[in-house]
């Protein structure tokens, strides 16, 4: 047994309100929003019902709502950007913060958290400002608010401009930039780099995260707490006990391999804080389709970790036949259905490919038992009646599964039976 020294449990700056009141806070910002996301859900209840009206869906909320159509459109975008609504194609159907809305202060704060997160598109920048410069404002801001909370009330914009302007000379100095040959004008003039900090200032301050007046800003209740939970996020990432935070999330997942599920959820969420989420879950989700069967169960065993933020992805992914068990069992758990019953949403044919997908991880990483053991898992109360399913799976690791399996088990009887299966899925016979 060893001991570990564990870090206490962080609180909050002095003075930052409850979670309760904070929630209010974010209602009250995200308001707009939520009028907009329930009457475009009950409004689809009811086009089902009757053909296409002569009025535009922004015409149609503008006018029953008591909105003009950019606040419409404003409002539109903000339920997006905050999870109340999903977009599936052409259809937009209503996201689980906006049913949980009313009773789930951490799905509002979540949902605020993301949109904090998008402030960049809440607020379209200077058009004749080159792209790069913007890019590069948008990864400085960070330490913009950090000095922000630092201060713990205004900050004068000057004094906002002298870090901002410190922080992009480090960014280029970190590339490794040297110029060469004439520059665009419009990425280095001082004049841009001003005009850019007040269109970030607008546009945190477009979310709620601050306030601005007299030439100076000054951190809502709200942008202090969110300010507070990415420090926290970083010094949690910081702490990694293995060491994987650095590492692409595929090695990520093999050294998590040799974990017991605590420690190894220790591990996803070091990882996971230590870079944006969006990026972090299209990691996993590719390292899912590869062939290793046994890092994808541990891909999403990490998306068990990220939680709402991977539920459109990982949605997306029960369309293709690799991930579709995995992802039907997350989102069952994830709606909030025990994970011993979870198993139920999965089709005969959805299970079996899981076994199979699961004994091919314990033939390529576990012991010869595990997988005897594995046999005694399957949903069919014979052999002869899985071997038939199996093989009507068309799981590309069949016959390696049946060829392991037969040459672990002990009763010759079944492996030869076995053994008859894996030849006839490999050479194509019945």
């Amino acid at each position: 047994m060893t001991t570990r020294r564990t870090r206490p449990v962080p609180r909050p700056p002095e003075g930052t309100p409850p979670p309760a009141e904070l929630a209010r806070q974010a209602r009250t910002v995200l308001a707009d929003a939520v009028r907009i996301a329930r009457w475009a859900a009950v409004e689809r209840d009811r086009d089902r019902h009757r053909g296409p009206d002569a009025l535009s869906a922004t015409e149609r909320a503008a006018a029953a709502l008591g909105l003009t159509a950019g606040q419409v459109r404003a409002g539109w975008d903000r339920a997006r950007l905050a999870g109340l609504v999903e977009l599936h194609g052409d259809t937009a159907r209503p996201g689980w913060r906006l049913r949980a809305w009313d009773r789930d202060d951490s799905a509002v704060l979540r949902g605020w958290v993301a949109l904090f997160d998008a402030w960049s598109l809440v607020h379209p920048a200077p058009a004749d400002v080159a792209p790069a410069a913007v890019a590069e404002v948008v990864e400085a801001v960070p330490q913009v608010l950090s000095l922000l909370q630092l201060s713990a009330g205004p900050v004068p914009v000057p004094a906002l401009l002298d870090l901002l302007r410190q922080r992009v000379a480090e960014l280029r100095e970190e590339r490794c930039e040297v110029p060469e040959g004439p520059q665009p004008v419009v990425a280095t003039a001082p004049e841009s780099l001003a005009r850019l900090l007040d269109w970030a200032l607008e546009g945190l301050a477009a979310v709620g995260a601050l306030t601005l007046g007299d030439g100076q800003a000054t951190l809502t209740p709200l942008g202090n707490w969110a300010v507070w939970v990415k420090l926290e996020q970083i010094c949690v990432a910081a702490q990694s006990p293995a060491g994987h935070i650095e590492q692409s999330a595929e090695d990520m997942l093999r050294g998590c391999a040799r974990l017991t599920p605590g420690p190894a959820r220790v591990e996803y969420r070091a990882w996971l804080a230590a870079r944006p989420v969006g990026s972090a879950v299209t990691e996993l989700l590719a390292v899912a389709r590869g062939e290793d069967a046994l890092l994808r169960g541990l891909a999403f065993e990490a998306l068990r970790v990220v939680g709402a933020p991977a539920e459109s992805e990982v949605r997306a992914a029960a369309d293709e036949v690799c991930l579709r068990p995995y992802a039907l069992l997350w989102l069952a758990e994830y709606e909030g259905a025990d994970p011993e019953d979870a198993q139920d949403v999965l089709t005969r044919e959805e299970a079996t490919w899981l076994w199979v997908d699961t004994a091919a991880a314990v033939a390529d990483h576990g012991e010869s038992t595990l997988l005897v053991r594995h046999l005694e898992s399957a949903v069919q109360g014979t052999v002869p009646a899985l071997l038939d399913e199996v093989r009507a799976v068309d799981h590309p690791r069949t016959v390696q599964v049946l060829v392991a399996l037969a040459a672990a088990h002990p009763d010759p009887a079944l492996a030869k039976a076995v053994r008859r299966a894996a030849f006839q899925v490999h050479t194509g016979g019945a």
